[in-house]
């Protein structure tokens, strides 16, 4: 498998490890004094992310391995004895979710790679899948010792990278935002997103370790994260509702009741759930023009959004469900209506405008088969 195709299969590796955030969100919602005031349920959100790491681990694993389930228990395994082993060189520092994703990888590549080893029968038991997973528990520990005498410095890099990146302020927000929708055709934005709301960033969480990346931190309590997530309400809740709605009246009227449909359904997806990949597929491959609109609109929403201090932040993504679950956590989120409904309006006009000016393909507009 080349470079771009690793690199996708560890993007889905990565969605993997985060798919029970939307639990933890609920769980940290629901335990609140101001809704059922169960301390337990509080704790078991906080658990999830708390433990994030490990599931970086067992997500990037069975994300890259051929042998998904043993990959799995290998992964986990060893990352319980890598981080005894980093600790017990450094004890005062973490790499949060990065050692999930060292492990998952290390122990994917050992799945892979290494062949199931048969031993003499006295000892058979020592061979095969269980030959792999004892390996790669012994490679566990290397890496725990090689980076826990490495860390200290690597983390200081990476606090300083974070700082640099915060002191480009609304650029720095916008440059994520645009470079966020331009990977998606590569499948590679997960990465990217995987290091901003995991990796830069440091919250001295009073209690507990120290918290890292702009979702952790956000849901941390930390006042100052979630900048790299509010950009992304106002173009998944209305932005992209404009474009179907310009998309559905361009469309050929003998075929726009069944787009209708398709549009309809993408929409409400990407307004409630702020699930995009139904909506952009739609007009990503037939209309690139448009994608690098929608991209480089997203860029000025994460600029603006910035500009106006506004912090929301997402366990799912960034539409209603998300919008009203951490609406207590957030900073000025009401300013999240008339800035939305300004880019539903620009998203609206750009699309209708573009499709009929250079007479794109999209749904609806395609060449039916038989006709040029």
């Amino acid at each position: 498998m080349n470079a771009l195709g690793t690199l996708q299969k560890l993007g889905k590796g990565l969605v993997t490890s985060i798919a029970v955030l939307p639990a933890a969100v609920l769980l940290l919602w629901f335990g609140q004094p101001d809704l059922l005031n169960i301390p337990a349920l509080a704790d078991a959100g906080t658990a999830i992310f708390d433990n994030l790491p490990l599931l970086f681990a067992m997500g990037v694993a069975v994300g890259l391995s051929r042998d998904t389930g043993m990959a799995a228990l290998s992964a986990a395994a060893g990352h319980v004895v890598f981080i005894r082993a980093f600790a017990a060189v450094d004890g005062n520092v973490g790499m949060g979710v990065l050692s999930g994703i060292v492990i998952g990888v290390m122990t994917a590549t050992v799945h892979n790679r290494l062949p199931a080893i048969r031993f003499p029968e006295f000892v058979a038991f020592l061979g095969g899948r269980w030959f792999v997973a004892i390996t790669n528990t012994v490679a566990a520990v290397a890496l725990g010792l090689i980076f826990g005498a490495i860390w200290l410095p690597v983390q200081g890099w990476i606090s300083t990278f974070g700082a640099w990146v915060g002191s480009l302020g609304i650029i720095g927000y916008a440059v994520y935002g645009a470079a966020n929708r331009l990977l998606i055709p590569l499948g590679l934005h997960h990465i990217l997103n995987s290091g901003v709301w995991f990796v830069v960033g440091d919250y001295p969480r009073a209690g507990g370790p120290l918290v890292h990346g702009d979702m952790s931190r956000f849901f941390a309590g930390d006042p100052t994260a979630g900048g790299y997530m509010a950009g992304y309400f106002p173009i998944m809740m209305f932005g992209l509702v404009g474009a179907a709605v310009a998309m559905y009246q361009e469309a050929s009227a003998a075929r726009r009741r069944a787009v209708g449909a398709i549009l309809l359904s993408a929409a409400l997806t990407s307004f409630a759930l702020g699930i995009t990949e139904p909506m952009e597929f739609t007009f990503m491959f037939a209309a690139p023009a448009l994608f690098a609109v929608h991209a480089l609109l997203t860029g000025v929403s994460f600029g603006v959004m910035a500009a106006l201090g506004v912090r929301l932040g997402f366990g799912l993504s960034a539409g209603l469900f998300d919008f009203v679950v951490n609406y207590r956590l957030a900073a000025r989120p009401l300013l999240l209506i008339p800035v939305g409904l300004a880019f539903g309006v620009v998203y609206y006009l750009v699309f209708r405008v573009a499709i009929r000016r250079f007479n794109l393909p999209t749904p609806g507009r395609e060449p039916e088969e038989g006709h040029p």
